[in-house]
C-alpha cells in the first residue's frame, strides 16, 4: 500500500473516531429531584439518558424515606434545585447550580418565607 493511501486511511479513521466521540459527548443528560412536601425527604438523579428514567430514579430514592414524594423538578443538560420553607416549597432549573438555587429560592418565596435550599443537582457537563 502506498504511503499516501495509508495516511489517508489513518486520517479517515481518526476523523470517524472523533465524530463518534463528539456525538457521544453532546448527548442529552437528564436529572430530577423528588420531594416529600410533608417530611422534606428528597431523592435525586443525574446523568440519565431520558427524563423518564431520571424521574423514576429520583422518585425511587425519595420513596425510601417518605410516602408522598413527587417530582419537584427535572432538568436536561443543566442544574435543578429545590427550596423549602415552613409554608411551602419551590423548584427551578438553570444552566448552573448557583442560578438554579437562586431561581428555586425565588419560586419558594412566592409561597413561603424563610426558604432554604434542600437539594440541588446538576446533570451533564455542569
Amino acid at each position: 500500500m502506498s504511503n499516501w493511501k495509508h495516511n489517508a486511511r489513518t486520517v479517515i479513521s481518526a476523523l470517524a473516531f472523533l465524530g463518534v466521540s463528539a456525538a457521544m459527548s453532546h448527548a442529552d443528560s437528564f436529572g430530577a429531584i423528588s420531594l416529600s412536601p410533608e417530611t422534606g425527604a428528597t431523592g435525586w438523579s443525574h446523568d440519565y439518558n431520558s427524563r423518564r428514567e431520571a424521574e423514576r430514579v429520583a422518585q425511587s430514592h425519595c420513596f425510601g424515606n417518605a410516602d408522598d414524594c413527587r417530582v419537584a423538578i427535572w432538568f436536561k443538560n443543566g442544574c435543578g434545585a429545590v427550596a423549602r420553607g415552613p409554608d411551602g416549597w419551590g423548584a427551578d432549573w438553570a444552566s448552573g447550580s448557583r442560578r438554579a438555587q437562586r431561581a428555586a429560592l425565588a419560586a419558594c418565596s412566592t409561597r413561603s418565607y424563610g426558604c432554604r435550599i434542600v437539594r440541588w443537582q446538576c446533570s451533564g457537563a455542569n
